[in-house]
């Protein structure tokens, strides 16, 4: 159990200037340091060191010197999976620790955050410790004069780019992964929001990862991320991030080396509520915190509701009854259900889409403005926004805030063709008590996760990933050691 008191001496604890971890060491880098500001109140958190290409240079040769030697890549299984083992436990150790050091520099509410940061990376490094050596190869139905095997084997150097609201949970899908294969990491974690995942270089270290191994650059993506986009000996790159980042990051591949690239990239994700759904009152609660746990600022928010035209009036009415009653503030105060958007830009961003969702003929429900000004901090009413057509920009264009688009759907038909009727395909639901409906919206609507009478939770039993524009490859399952893996086949003429 956290009280508030040991929450409050954490977040009074001053944030030391953060360097780069490379081979190793921690070490100065040849750019400007960034400054970081807390999304609570406005004020000056640290900085941090901003790595030129020359360092991303140097982190990249330190992890392919690690990998080429063997000292991760040649461990036994049963090594890798200690070392393994051991991180996730030290994460869990320092849970709470980790989640305010986190929320700090990202602004999400204790409540999620605590599960869905050290909560969620520990259980995945202990995941793919117990997963590594179940990882075997085959034995191809060969002629009886030849042996035909085909091996597993790691990809060598992996650059990951991941974002501010969720870093170390997204950190971990990619790094525990990469690393039970035997792989070396360069990491870049968002500019605004490194703070958790250092922490994380730091543990692994401390468990005994070998030196050089994992390398952590922090800085601009213009700069920082450029390099490690463009960089010759990184093999493959994993991102979670936006579209146009996505797109350059693909572009940069076919620039340079052509490594492989894997990207997750949002979504807009549908929520289709049907009249016989089990228990209309739960399907509003669990529909209003799938768009406005953590300010919206998650991935696979359910950020379109799709409500069918029989109960849209009394549906909206229950979804609104519960945004009104969240508390929105300070999200290290544990009275507080949802915390703060991330910045002051990504703040204007999602009060951008207010003027136009009106002018196409929306309607603001509730919310639609800034709250707690004088805090200093980022705060965003949940905002509900009806009477969305499938045209309209707040259907089509992901706002990565607490912003609900509300449509109405007349038939089972219309409410599938509605759904898929935006460029991404990440995740979706559907509430309803008929199987054979369930099994026809699983079938029919276009995205990597669809639930059925549920949102979120999906644990690393399951992948996750998107179509269309919502990216490519899966995070979590073993379907994720795909993406850090070269599939080599041995033809032998016994």
């Amino acid at each position: 159990m956290v009280d508030q008191s040991r929450i409050d001496t954490l977040r009074a604890a001053p944030v030391a200037a953060r360097k780069l971890l490379i081979d190793g060491k921690w070490q100065e880098g040849e750019g400007r340091p960034g400054e970081v500001t807390s999304p609570i109140d406005g004020t000056h958190l640290t900085t941090l060191e901003s790595a030129s290409s020359n360092d991303v240079d140097r982190a990249v040769a330190a992890a392919r010197a690690a990998f080429e030697d063997g000292r991760w890549s040649k461990q036994p299984p049963a090594a890798r999976k200690r070392v393994l083992h051991a991180i996730a436990d030290r994460i869990q150790a320092e849970a709470v620790e980790l989640a305010v050091l986190g929320i700090r520099d990202n602004g999400t509410e204790f409540g999620m955050a605590i599960n869905a940061e050290p909560g969620s990376a520990a259980g995945t490094f202990r995941y793919y410790a117990e997963a590594l050596d179940k990882v075997a190869g085959e034995v191809a139905p060969t002629p009886e004069n030849i042996l035909g095997l085909v091996h597993h084997a790691p990809v060598g150097v992996v650059g990951a780019i991941v974002p501010w609201n969720f870093p170390l949970m997204i950190g971990a899908w990619k790094l525990a992964p990469a690393l039970a294969l035997g792989n070396s990491v360069v990491l870049k974690p968002a500019e605004s929001a490194s703070l958790s995942l250092l922490r994380l270089a730091e543990i692994c270290l401390e468990c005994g990862l070998p030196e050089g191994v994992f390398n952590v650059v922090t800085g601009p993506g213009s700069e920082t991320g450029n390099a490690i986009a463009h960089h010759m000996d990184i093999d493959v790159l994993a991102f979670t991030g936006s579209g146009p980042t996505g797109r350059r990051l693909m572009e940069a591949s076919a620039r340079s080396n052509l490594k492989r690239v894997y990207l997750e990239l949002g979504g807009k994700s549908p929520n289709i509520i049907f009249p016989d759904a089990p228990n209309l009152a739960q399907a509003a609660k669990v529909s209003a915190m799938g768009i406005f746990r953590n300010s919206g600022q998650v991935c696979v928010a359910a950020s379109r509701l799709l409500v069918h035209a029989d109960i849209h009036d009394e549906f909206v009415a229950m979804v609104q009854a519960e945004a009104e009653a969240l508390r929105v503030g300070d999200p290290l105060d544990l009275n507080n259900q949802v915390g703060a958007v991330h910045s002051e830009t990504q703040l204007a961003h999602d009060l951008s889409f207010m003027d136009k969702a009106v002018a196409e003929g929306g309607e603001i429900v509730t919310g639609g403005k800034r709250i707690l000004e004088e805090t200093g901090g980022t705060y965003m009413a949940p905002t509900i926004i009806a009477g969305v057509e499938r045209d309209h920009n707040v259907f089509q264009n992901e706002v990565f805030g607490p912003v609900l688009a509300v449509s109405r759907f007349k038939t089972e038909e219309e409410a599938i063709s509605l759904a898929n009727a935006t460029d991404f395909g990440l995740s979706s639901a559907v509430w309803t008590s008929d199987l054979s409906r369930a099994h026809r919206c699983v079938a029919g609507i276009r995205a990597g996760l669809v639930h059925v009478n549920t949102y979120g939770g999906a644990d690393n039993t399951v992948p996750l990933g998107g179509v269309g524009q919502s990216g490519n490859g899966h995070d979590k399952s073993m379907h994720a050691f795909d993406k850090y893996a070269d599939l080599k086949a041995a033809w032998i003429q016994l």
